[in-house]
Formats: C-alpha cells, sequence, structure tokens
C-alpha cells in the first residue's frame, strides 16, 4: 500500500499550486481521503476530506473556497487544488486514506485514525 504526494514546491504568496496523491494497493472506493499538513513547529491539522466513491467533500473553514479536494478514481489519485495562497500555507502536506465504504464527508473523519499515510510533499510560499 502507497500513498505518494506530489507538487509541492516554492510559490509566491497568491500563487496556486496542485497537489496530488497517487493511491496504489487498496481499493481506491472504499476509502475517503484526507488532506493534512504540518508547520514547523505546529501540530498537525486536518485540511479536508473526500468520500472516494462518492466524491462528497468537507473543508475546514480555513481553506474553505481557496483548497479544493478532487480524485480521477480512473488514475487512482487525489488532488489538493490550493489558490491564493499564504504565506502561513507554508508546510508538509500529507494525504491519508481511512478505510470506510459507508464515510460521510465532513469533520469527524479528520480525527479517525488514519489507515495509511504518503511520505508528504513540502510546499513553501514565500511573501
Amino acid at each position: 500500500v502507497q500513498l505518494v504526494e506530489s507538487g509541492g514546491g516554492l510559490v509566491q504568496a497568491g500563487g496556486s499550486l496542485r497537489l496530488s496523491c497517487l493511491v496504489s494497493g487498496f481499493t481506491f472506493d472504499n476509502y475517503a481521503i484526507a488532506w493534512f499538513r504540518q508547520a514547523p513547529g505546529k501540530e498537525r491539522e486536518g485540511l479536508g476530506c473526500i468520500t472516494v466513491n462518492d466524491g462528497n467533500t468537507y473543508y475546514e473553514d480555513f481553506v474553505k473556497g481557496r483548497f479544493t479536494i478532487s480524485t480521477d478514481n480512473a488514475k487512482n489519485s487525489v488532488y489538493l487544488q490550493m489558490n491564493s495562497l499564504r504565506p502561513e500555507d507554508t508546510a508538509t502536506y500529507y494525504c491519508a486514506a481511512h478505510e470506510d465504504w459507508g464515510a460521510v464527508a465532513g469533520p469527524e473523519i479528520l480525527t479517525y485514525e488514519m489507515d495509511y499515510w504518503g511520505v508528504g510533499t513540502l510546499v513553501t510560499v514565500s511573501a
């Protein structure tokens, strides 16, 4: 089982990045996929999630309207489109998977113990 993030890098404030999470080794449709981030010296925080079988999404308020989560089921991939980036968005971003066919996209998913984690991709937003 693998989750591999990509797409991180250096971007100026106000810019955009799209992160990808390539999933392999399990039945994609049975999972909820969540995005988290951790900035240096800070605790990990959940950003949002998507339930793959129905495509429903949930976002925390602090990213709502700027970040969008989507999937390409044919490619077993989940994406995090990040717009209007701010220096405080600088962090390592992680995707994680929780197996639950009946999961409802909502804040609870971000509190579940995730079954699998990616290794993260660094996003740096310069002022």
